[in-house]
């Protein structure tokens, strides 16, 4: 693209500052010269986990969401303490607050922006084998069941929409194809 043809943002003005993430309106101009409004949800970033357990069974969480306003079946995840934590620490660390279990290494499967046109949330997507039991130290706001699943299973899941997370469907597949099945 020419520099003629380069969007240029005007102004970005905060509306709301939340726990865990920020809106801002950004003032653009597009190259047609028109102005726009965008909104942008500015997330500090996540990690997530794929564990697997000595059986091949996946670790998985089933927890409410508000903004579904149900249980989903997820992936161990959770958001960085800061923008500046590797997603390794944050990874290692939400594995064992969620299942109770923790391993000595943790392999990167595949990172994520979960929706680019107005969010920058970025997921790092871990790998964790080998896994020790331990105790659950969950927040003081989180409740969740841990349950063990055969991949073949959650496949099939995503394939008949019972499972819509984004993250959850990415790592399953990825770990699927890289890994996990032997057809």
């Amino acid at each position: 693209m020419s520099e003629a043809n380069e969007i240029k943002r005007l102004d970005r003005t905060l509306i709301a500052h939340g726990a865990i993430l920020d809106y801002y309106q950004d003032t653009m101009q597009i190259p047609n010269g028109n102005i726009a409004k965008w909104d942008l949800i500015d997330h500090k970033g996540a990690a997530a986990v794929v564990a697997v357990k000595g059986n091949g069974k996946l670790l998985m969480v089933r927890q409410y969401r508000n903004a579904l306003e149900r249980y989903t079946l997820e992936i161990p995840a959770g958001g960085l303490n800061g923008r500046g934590e590797p997603t390794i620490d944050a990874a290692r660390r939400e594995l064992e607050e969620e299942t109770g279990y923790s391993c000595d290494e943790l392999e990167l499967l595949n990172s994520i922006y979960t929706t680019v046109a107005f969010c920058n949330e970025k997921i790092d997507i871990y790998l964790a084998r080998d896994l020790k039991p331990g105790k659950q130290h969950l927040d003081e706001d989180e409740y969740l069941n841990v349950e063990e699943w055969e991949l073949d299973d959650l496949i099939q899941m995503i394939f008949d929409g019972k499972i819509q997370d984004s993250k959850t469907i990415c790592a399953i597949l990825t770990y699927a194809v890289k890994y996990g099945r032997e057809d």
